[in-house]
């Protein structure tokens, strides 16, 4: 389970040093992927084949389902951390979310997030007052 959220710097050659605490769970490899709201998301390879079984059930027929396919798996890309912990973050992806030096990176559960750090203060100070007016109506049977 992935949980917290992490500052750590991207360094010259696009590499992030993944946080200690998640390393053993990433050790086997990770997909990252375009998230929404222009971050990435990082998957461990068993999650992201859950994903990828997941995607295949829905109809190729829609216009959605092949726009999402093209955009998730596209530009996905797959990687096994260094001996340091470290991952290269392709330029495509720094580009599409917007990566700068400083970088958050934020467990959500069964993967994690990763956004310009700049860009997360702003998204998460701006969905606190909107997290603590969610209802039961919202979202069911979580807590």
């Amino acid at each position: 389970m992935f949980l917290g959220t992490f500052t750590p710097r991207l360094d010259e050659k696009g590499r992030l040093f993944l946080p200690a605490k998640f390393r053993d769970e990433l050790a086997a490899g990770l997909v990252i992927a375009p998230g929404q709201e222009r971050c990435l998301r990082v998957f461990p390879m068993a999650e992201w084949v859950r994903v990828t079984e997941r995607a295949r059930e829905a109809p190729m027929a829609l216009r959605e389902t092949r726009d999402f396919h093209r955009m998730a798996f596209g530009d996905a890309h797959d990687e096994v951390p260094d001996r340091q912990g470290r991952v290269t973050v392709p330029q495509s992806l720094r580009d599409y979310a917007g990566l700068t030096r400083e970088v958050a990176v934020v467990g959500l559960n069964s993967y994690l997030e990763i956004w310009d750090e700049p860009a997360w203060r702003d998204y998460h100070s701006g969905q606190r007052e909107a997290y603590s007016a969610l209802s039961e109506r919202e979202v069911p049977g979580i807590f």
